[in-house]
C-alpha cells in the first residue's frame, strides 16, 4: 500500500532536496551517506514539480530558433513541447534502422547551434594523469577526433521514460513527465571514436573511478534552482567497454538535434547515458554526482531502496507497426508486424495475443536480426469479425527477462515493461 505524505511533509522534503541542489549546484560535495539520507526528498520533489524528465524549457532570448531544429512531419513524429517521439506506423515498411526524419528527440531545454570548428572536448580530473582541471583540460579538437581510429556501431537509444503513458492508460497510475507512448526508442547506425581511445590520449590512470561527459545545452532551471548543464556519471568500466564519442549518424553528419557536432552513444543503457553536444568530461577518482544520477533517473517509491535504486540498463518492450486504433479488414488474412528489444542483451522470443480469450502464439522472428539491438518480427492473423479488438505482444531477452501484464510502478514513471494493449477496430 502506497503511504501518502502529508503537504508539511512534502514541503519539509521538497525544501531539503532544493538546498542540496543548490548546494550542488555550487560545487559542494556530497557524500554517499548524505544520497541515501535524502532519496526520499528527490522523489518527493520530481513528483511534486511534475519532473520526472526535466521538463523541457523553451528557448529565451534566441528570436527564431526553435527547441526543436528539423522539420516535424505529423505523419512521422508526435511533439511533446522540446520533444518528438517516433509514430510506430512510420516505421511499416521500414528496414532496421530509423531514418533520421522520424527519429525521435530529446530535449531537456533546447537544441544548441554549435561551431564545428570552435567546439572542444575538454577532459579534466583526478582520474587523468597531472590532474588537469576543468580551466586548464586536455582538449580535442574535431579534427582530432576524426583523425583517430573510427568505428561503426548499430546502437538502439531509448529513453527511461519511453512507455510512461500506459502507466496511467492502463494502470491507472498517472506519472509526471513526458507521456511518452512507445516511441522514444530509436536505432541507428552510430560512427565515431570510442571513449576509451580519447581517455587514454587524455591520459587515464587505473585510479579513476567515474567519467562525467556534460553536455553544452543550455543551464537546466528548476523551483528556481540552476542545475546546470546535463550531465551524468558513468563508471569506468562502462566507460571503457563499449562507448563511442560519435559524429556521424546514419552516414552523415550528427543532425543538431541528435547532437551535433559529438555525442556519446551507451549501448543498453538509459537514453540520458548518451549526453548530446559533448563538451566537458570530468574523470574522476573518486564517485562523482549530478541531478541526473540523484533527483531524476532513480527508481524512487514503495518497494524500491531508500535511495532510489539508480536507473541504468532498460527493460524489455515490443511494440505494433500500426497506428493506435488502427482500421483492419475482417476475414481476410492481415499481416501484423512490430519489433522488440532490451537493454540486456538480444531477444530471443516474441509471441502475440489478439483477444483476451486466445491464448499466446509465437511470432516469425526476422533471422536477419539475430542478436541485434532489436528483433523485427511478423504474425498473419485473420480478424473472425467486424469490432474492437486488442493485439497484444510480448518478448523474452537472452537472460530470461521478459513483459509482465503489468509494470512495476516507481515514482517517476521509468522503465515501463508491461504488455501494452493495442486497439484495433475490425470491419
Amino acid at each position: 500500500m502506497t503511504r501518502s505524505m502529508s503537504g508539511d511533509e512534502a514541503a519539509h522534503d521538497t525544501r531539503r532536496a532544493r538546498q542540496w541542489l543548490a548546494g550542488r549546484a555550487r560545487g559542494e560535495g556530497v557524500h554517499r551517506e548524505q544520497l541515501i539520507a535524502l532519496g526520499t526528498a528527490m522523489g518527493a520533489l520530481a513528483a511534486a514539480t511534475g519532473e520526472a524528465d526535466p521538463a523541457p524549457v523553451p528557448p529565451s532570448g534566441r528570436p527564431g530558433v526553435p527547441a526543436i531544429v528539423k522539420p516535424l512531419d505529423p505523419d512521422l513524429l508526435t511533439r511533446y513541447g522540446a520533444n518528438a517521439e517516433m509514430r510506430w506506423e512510420a516505421m511499416f515498411g521500414q528496414g532496421y534502422v530509423v531514418p533520421t526524419d522520424r527519429f525521435f528527440v530529446r530535449n531537456h531545454t533546447r537544441t544548441p547551434l554549435l561551431d564545428r570548428d570552435t567546439w572542444r572536448l575538454r577532459l579534466f580530473g583526478t582520474g587523468l594523469r597531472g590532474t588537469p582541471t576543468r580551466d586548464d583540460p586536455v582538449e580535442f579538437g574535431y579534427d582530432d577526433l576524426t583523425a583517430m581510429a573510427a568505428e561503426e556501431t548499430t546502437a538502439l537509444l531509448e529513453c527511461a521514460g519511453n512507455g510512461r503513458h500506459h502507466f496511467a492508460a492502463q494502470q491507472g497510475q498517472p506519472m509526471p513527465g513526458v507521456p511518452w507512448g512507445l516511441g522514444a526508442v530509436g536505432v541507428a547506425r552510430w560512427r565515431g571514436v570510442r571513449l576509451s581511445t580519447v581517455l587514454r590520449h587524455a591520459g587515464l590512470t587505473d585510479a579513476a573511478v567515474d567519467v562525467m561527459p556534460e553536455g553544452l545545452d543550455p543551464d537546466y532551471v528548476t523551483g528556481g534552482v540552476n542545475l546546470g548543464r546535463v550531465r551524468r556519471p558513468l563508471p569506468i568500466a562502462k566507460a571503457l567497454h563499449d562507448v563511442l564519442l560519435a559524429y556521424e549518424m546514419n552516414g552523415r553528419p550528427l543532425p543538431v538535434d541528435h547532437g551535433f557536432p559529438v555525442r556519446l552513444v551507451v549501448p543498453g543503457w538509459i537514453g540520458i547515458s548518451s549526453i548530446k553536444w559533448v563538451g566537458p568530461v570530468e574523470v574522476s577518482a573518486t564517485a562523482l554526482f549530478s541531478p541526473w544520477n540523484t533527483q531524476f533517473y532513480r527508481m524512487f517509491g514503495p518497494g524500491h531502496p531508500a535511495d532510489g535504486g539508480p536507473v541504468t540498463t532498460q527493460v524489455v518492450k515490443s511494440a505494433f507497426e500500426l497506428p493506435w486504433d488502427a482500421r483492419l479488414p475482417a476475414g481476410v488474412d492481415v499481416v501484423l508486424r512490430g519489433r522488440s528489444w532490451s537493454g540486456n542483451g538480444p531477444i530471443r522470443t516474441v509471441e502475440i495475443s489478439t483477444d483476451d480469450r486466445d491464448g499466446w502464439r509465437p511470432a516469425t522472428l526476422d533471422p536477419r536480426d539475430e542478436g541485434s539491438a532489436w528483433r523485427r518480427w511478423t504474425a498473419v492473423w485473420r480478424p473472425p469479425g467486424p469490432g474492437r479488438w486488442t493485439l497484444r505482444a510480448r518478448a523474452t531477452d537472452v537472460t530470461g527477462a521478459g513483459q509482465p501484464e503489468r509494470a512495476e510502478p516507481n515514482t517517476l514513471g521509468y522503465l515501463f515493461d508491461g504488455i501494452v494493449r493495442h486497439p484495433v477496430t475490425v470491419t
